[in-house]
């Protein structure tokens, strides 16, 4: 005779019956992310500071971390040594530098496409034209030395004996009329108008043929392959942070950068925010269909052969292994921007 089954053994056969979810990851908890950024906190990094304070990195399943980067330090090896998740880089010849070196990263999103560098000159110079700068002393750093000004050199006719270094002090600006000073467009024209009480001529090299990519968000090909689902949740939610940044409340944002940076004044932020917005630096050309972040074949390989021409760039590495589209490029945050 057959014996019955006792009620504990009832019970598990219908348990055993019903279809439970199998979270990869608790339920609720976020994923831990930390984002390190290659300088102090500042108006330039105030979308990802927005995504933090206002709940969209929460929102998208991820708990992050700003880590602010500085002098002397390198957060890009920390994020070859997998001890961040993603980090902010300058511009895209790092991701060019990083195929030529067999660096296993790539860049996933350009949250600036318009590179913010610079060449300020005195008002009173006759200075109106890109062209005009031929004619004075330029005061250039050994970093723009060997990127930007080898493009100006060769596309465009400047001379390397017209320039001096540049030590990120303005003082030899202000005191020289007959010079020119590189910077970036949103804090170094600020800090003359202060310092020197005057407006600067403002020549933003990407409005004269300089098409870098600048801000971009890289990470590890390990991590996109594992991972692409996080990847894909923090490049939109950054997005979706830098929308709303430029266009609706940033206050919040900006004491979070002011506690991270106390050397930051609301009217520096301001200037700033002020100035990436009139000058397209974040939302212009491809962004206006694609959505902050876009990268395109077109932009990258329009600027890997200027740096080709110019011989900052070798021209035999392939320029397609320093980034993906596979993120960006959707639309996202579109539907944020004001209407009018």
């Amino acid at each position: 005779m057959r014996a019955l089954p006792t009620l504990l053994t009832v019970v598990l056969a219908l348990l055993s019956g019903l279809s439970w979810p199998q979270p990869t990851r608790a339920q609720g908890v976020p994923d831990k992310i930390t984002f390190a950024t290659n300088w102090v906190a500042q108006a330039e990094h105030g979308g990802f500071y927005q995504a933090v304070v206002d709940g969209t990195y929460r929102r998208h399943g991820l708990d992050v971390t700003i880590l602010p980067g500085g002098p002397n330090v390198n957060r890009r090896l920390q994020l070859l040594a997998g001890r961040i998740e993603f980090y902010m880089s300058a511009n895209t010849l790092q991701a060019f530098d990083a195929v030529e070196r067999n660096i296993p990263t790539l860049a996933i999103a350009a949250i600036f496409q318009k590179d913010p560098q610079v060449l300020l000159a005195h008002p009173d110079q006759g200075i109106e034209k890109f062209e005009d700068l031929k004619r004075l002393t330029l005061l250039v750093s050994k970093e723009g030395l060997a990127s930007y000004f080898q493009w100006m050199k060769h596309d465009l006719g400047f001379r390397e004996e017209q320039v001096k270094p540049y030590t990120f002090n303005p003082q030899p600006f202000l005191a020289d009329k007959r010079t020119a000073m590189q910077g970036y467009v949103t804090s170094e024209p600020y800090a003359i108008e202060t310092q020197g009480k005057f407006k600067p001529k403002i020549f933003l090299l990407a409005d004269h043929g300089f098409d870098s990519y600048s801000t971009l968000i890289e990470t590890r090909r390990e991590l996109i392959e594992k991972n692409p689902n996080l990847v894909q949740r923090f490049v939109d939610a950054s997005i979706i942070g830098w929308a709303n940044y430029l266009y609706g409340d940033s206050t919040a944002a900006n004491a979070r950068i002011k506690r991270d940076n106390p050397e930051m004044s609301d009217a520096a932020i301001a200037y700033s925010i002020a100035t990436m917005k009139s000058y397209g630096i974040v939302d212009s050309g491809d962004t206006r269909t694609l959505g902050i972040g876009a990268m395109t074949e077109v932009r990258m390989k329009s600027f890997f052969d200027k740096m080709v021409r110019s011989g900052v760039v070798k021209g035999t590495i392939d320029h397609r292994k320093s980034y993906t589209a596979q993120f960006v490029n959707k639309g996202v945050a579109i539907d944020l921007r004001p209407k009018n």
